[in-house]
C-alpha cells in the first residue's frame, strides 16, 4: 500500500511508520515537526520506502500533495498533551478541527481510505465502569481550556461521520486510551515518562490531586497493529472504536509501582491541580474501556502489563540517555 501518515514523527506516528515499512507498504509521513521529531524516525529514514515531508495540515496545498496518489491516510497529526492544550487553547482548536477538515477534503478529492485517530478524551467525566463507543460523553464548561481537546476530536469525529455519510469516505475511527511505551515524552503533561523519567533521576514522583483517579493505559506495540487492521476492515466504516489496555490503575499506584520496579529512592509528591494548571482544572476521577467492538472486529486483545510497559519505557529512556539498560527491564 502507498500510505500516509501525518504526524508520523510522533510517538505513536514513528512506531506506525515503522510497523508499515515493515508490513511492505511505501509511507510518506507529513508533521510541521511541533511535537514530534526526526529522532523518533532515525531507524526509518535511511529506508527507500520512506519519505517524509515537513509541514502543517493546515496547509491545504500542502495536503492535497502529500495524499494525491496514495491509497490509504492514517490521520494522526494533532495537538496533543494537557500542558499544550491549556496554555495555547486557540492554537489547539485551530490544528485539530481545521487540520481534520483539509485532511478529510483531501482523502476526499483523491478517493483514498482514512483513519482517524480519536481520543478517550470525548468522554470526558463519564465515569462508567465500561466506556462503550455508545456511551455519554460529559464534559465541563467549554470556556474551560481543559476541555477544548475533547470538544474538538468530537467534532473531529463528526466531520469524519458525515463524509462518511455524505461522500462516501471510506473513514474508520480509533479512540485510543492513554498510548504510551518507549519514545513518548513528557513534555507535554504524559504521565507514565514523567514519572518513570522522575523514578530514574531519584526525583520526587509528582502526582496530581489526591492520585486517586484511575486510568487504563494501553502499549503501543498492542495499539498499533489494531489500528492498521481497523483501517483495512470494511466493516469499521464510518464506526468509531476504543482501543484501550487491559489494566486499571490510579496514578498514585502507578508511581509505587514505577518507584518500586526501578528501584528508585524517590518518593511521591502530592501536587493539587491548581498548582500546575491552574484555578478551576479539572480531570476524569475514571476512565475504564469497553474493548468488546474491537474484539469482535478485529480481535483485538491487549496483552502487556503495566509493570512490563514500566520497564519498556526506563529500558527506552536509559538506552537513549547513556546506553544502560535498568535491572529486569530486559522482561
Amino acid at each position: 500500500m502507498r500510505t500516509v501518515i501525518t504526524g508520523g514523527a510522533g510517538f505513536i506516528g514513528s512506531h506506525l511508520t515503522e510497523y508499515l515499512l515493515n508490513a511492505g507498504d511505501t509511507v510518506t509521513v507529513l508533521d510541521d515537526l511541533s511535537t514530534g521529531s526526526l529522532e523518533n524516525l532515525r531507524d526509518v529514514r535511511d529506508n527507500p520506502a520512506f519519505t517524509f515531508h515537513e509541514g502543517s495540515i493546515l496547509d491545504r496545498d500542502a495536503v492535497r500533495a502529500v495524499i494525491s496518489g496514495s491509497d490509504r491516510v492514517f490521520h494522526l497529526a494533532a495537538a496533543v498533551g494537557v500542558h499544550l492544550i491549556v496554555d495555547h487553547p486557540l492554537e489547539s482548536l485551530r490544528t485539530n478541527i481545521h487540520g481534520t477538515e483539509v485532511v478529510l477534503d483531501a482523502c476526499r478529492d483523491a478517493g483514498v481510505d482514512l483513519l482517524l485517530a480519536s481520543t478517550s478524551e470525548i468522554y470526558g467525566k463519564n465515569t462508567a465502569d465500561r466506556l462503550s463507543e455508545d456511551s455519554d460523553r460529559i464534559l465541563g464548561s467549554p470556556l474551560k481550556s481543559r476541555w477544548t481537546y475533547a470538544a474538538a476530536k468530537g467534532i473531529d469525529e463528526a466531520f469524519a461521520h458525515a463524509y462518511w455519510c455524505e461522500y462516501g469516505l471510506q473513514v474508520s475511527i480509533v479512540r485510543l486510551f492513554n498510548t504510551v511505551g518507549p519514545r513518548q515524552t513528557g513534555r507535554y503533561g504524559m504521565v507514565v515518562p514523567n514519572l518513570v523519567g522522575q523514578a530514574l533521576r531519584g526525583e520526587p514522583l509528582t502526582v496530581y490531586g489526591d492520585g486517586r483517579q484511575t486510568r487504563c493505559f494501553s502499549y503501543v506495540g498492542d495499539v498499533i497493529p489494531a489500528m492498521v487492521r481497523i483501517a483495512e476492515e470494511p466493516a469499521t466504516r464510518g464506526l468509531a472504536v476504543n482501543l484501550g489496555g487491559l489494566q486499571e490503575i490510579s496514578i498514585l499506584d502507578l508511581a509505587e509501582r514505577a518507584i518500586k520496579l526501578l528501584g528508585s529512592s524517590s518518593v511521591v509528591s502530592l501536587v493539587p491541580y491548581e498548582e500546575a494548571y491552574g484555578a478551576g482544572y479539572e480531570d476524569m476521577r475514571r476512565r475504564v474501556p469497553d474493548n468488546s467492538l474491537a474484539g469482535r472486529l478485529v480481535r483485538f486483545k491487549p496483552t502487556t502489563t503495566v509493570d512490563t510497559i514500566i520497564l519498556k519505557v526506563a529500558k527506552s529512556m536509559l538506552s537513549t540517555a547513556s546506553g544502560e539498560v535498568p535491572a529486569g527491564a530486559s522482561r
